[in-house]
């Protein structure tokens, strides 16, 4: 990431009209994401006021950028990426607002990376570059916001995390994309292009043979409910110290939004309660899966042979063997252990569905 802003010329800005930071917009661009090129970086640039343009290169220089906007007092950051770019921002600002004991402040986001299972949680639309002056003043004159809680996993707030097939995806995806990226194909590597190769010609064939791992969740804060159709509580509480699931499975995931990226509405449950986060463990096979995927895709398969659904706040996860983890959609490596957590502190989270602001 850019260690300043980028700044265009001060001519282009008027001085005198300028307002103070806590009304302005701060974005930060993942300039690795697909949309974004140094066309799109330009219109930004001539939108915003001088120096609330950050892009992002290198994900190392998020804690300056952080620090940068937390000592200026923006009243919202906007991440202009996917939910990764998102995961650090937020937990670098938020554990940079905390130390200088000032204000959080709202979060939101410009649709321009490949995985946005937030925008469909927040009705964010895919920027357009016409249409990029109309989508920030919405931000800045409409646009309500929410409280939304975080998973919290290694130090990282994110919507999402899990171990399993979906961070083998992600892995293997990653390898993918940076193949294409030295390639003639390199336009369409950060997209859906990856995900389908990466998917059909290494994670698929590799997950048919290899072992399913075996997991292990044990409960470590307030009680945890196993769910069953439709969301109804099923059996006794779980609580603290119990074990919540032991055996093998194909993913075990903690999330705080239903959705994962594409619409895939993979935590139907998620909104049930503000005091818990869904974990959803699938012990699903393929066949299985590919018959129902339909289903399975709007949130609405309900099998409580396969699909094991709860609400908790503070888990460990043990796992053998070690296997691949993600936290946002970007692969973290392989974990055989993991505590996921609640975040204790909500963030506010611009969104389009929320009532407008007031005038």
């Amino acid at each position: 990431m850019n260690g300043s802003p980028s700044t265009p010329p001060s001519s282009q800005r008027q001085s005198s009209s300028v307002p103070p930071p806590s009304e302005r917009i701060a974005v930060v661009v993942n300039g690795n994401a697909k949309s974004v090129n140094d066309e799109l970086i330009d219109t930004l640039d001539q939108i915003l006021m001088a120096g609330d343009l950050f892009v992002s290169r290198r994900i190392e220089e998020g804690r300056h950028i952080a620090r940068t906007l937390v000592e200026r007092g923006y009243g919202t950051v906007l991440t202009g990426g996917g939910d990764g770019t998102f995961t650090v921002m937020v937990s670098d600002v938020v554990r940079e607002a905390k130390r200088q004991g000032k204000p959080i402040p709202r979060f939101g986001l410009l649709r321009l990376g490949t995985g946005n299972a937030l925008a469909w949680v927040v009705g964010a639309s895919r920027v357009k570059r016409g249409t990029l002056q109309v989508d920030l003043e919405r931000l800045r004159t409409e646009a309500g916001s929410r409280e939304i809680r975080l998973v919290e996993a290694e130090g990282y707030l994110s919507p999402f995390c899990g171990l399993g097939i979906d961070a083998v995806v992600l892995h293997d995806y990653a390898k993918v994309k940076s193949m294409l990226a030295r390639g003639p194909l390199r336009r369409f590597a950060p997209g859906a292009l990856s995900y389908f190769v990466a998917a059909t010609t290494r994670s698929i064939p590799s997950y048919v043979f290899r072992p399913v791992p075996h997991f292990r969740v044990v409960n470590r804060g307030a009680d945890a409910y196993r769910l069953g159709e439709r969301g109804r509580i099923v059996g006794a509480p779980i609580r603290a110290g119990e074990v919540i699931f032991e055996g093998r499975a194909r993913i075990v995931a903690c999330s705080t939004i239903p959705y994962y990226g594409f619409g895939f509405r993979a935590f139907p449950y998620a909104d049930e309660r503000p005091d818990r986060m869904s974990l959803r463990i699938s012990v699903i096979d393929s066949f299985t899966f590919v018959a129902n995927f339909p289903a399975i895709w709007r949130g609405d398969y309900d099998n409580l042979e396969v699909m094991y659904d709860y609400l908790v706040d503070d888990i460990d996860i043990e796992v053998d063997p070690e296997t691949d983890f993600q936290i946002g959609g970007d692969p973290q490596g392989k974990r055989s252990k993991v505590n996921v957590r609640l975040s204790p502190d909500p963030i506010r989270l611009v969104d389009f569905y929320a009532p407008p602001r007031a005038r």
